[in-house]
């Protein structure tokens, strides 16, 4: 498996993915039945192909990912060769977590109390699952809005 099985609750949002899935397997509702009762783990490497699928489908259509922390945020624009990213460090004890402490970077943004950071990587042999590791250590995909207007902002 290349990701992470999906939650059971992924699951049942895409009950019908899943279904049109084991039908391009030629497996019928009665031979998941009997799969998932005398072939368990037959079943589980189903269910894993199927996570896969769908984590590569979103992953291929990702475009920006988040990853906000109290003092910090990552803001990616993932690109075709190389992801660009946008740091904003504070350096105070605001939490911008918290609705007043985003308030408070959105009125003091150019402060010297925050920090901002550019930078380009490259990706690794695996676009996706750099992505993918990414949102596994708390970034979230987004359309862009925060990067947009940090860019905007930063480089005119």
């Amino acid at each position: 498996m290349k990701y992470s099985r999906l939650t059971k609750e992924q699951f049942e949002e895409l009950h019908q993915e899943f279904i049109n899935f084991l039908a391009t397997q030629s497996i019928t509702a009665d031979e998941w039945h009997n799969l998932k009762q005398n072939k368990p783990e037959l079943a589980e490497t189903e269910l894993d192909v199927f996570s896969d699928l769908i984590w590569e489908g979103v992953l291929n259509k990702t475009e920006y990912l988040e990853h906000i922390s109290p003092q910090h945020m990552y803001l990616f624009h993932l690109g075709e060769d190389n992801m660009q990213a946008i740091v904003l460090n504070l350096k105070n004890d605001v939490d911008i977590t918290t609705e007043e402490g985003y308030q408070w970077l959105r009125e003091h943004l150019m402060d010297d109390k925050v920090e901002f950071f550019q930078a380009d990587k490259a990706y690794g042999d695996d676009k996706n699952l750099d992505k993918f590791r990414m949102i596994q250590q708390g970034a979230v995909i987004t359309k862009g809005d925060l990067y947009r207007y940090f860019d905007k902002l930063l480089n005119g």
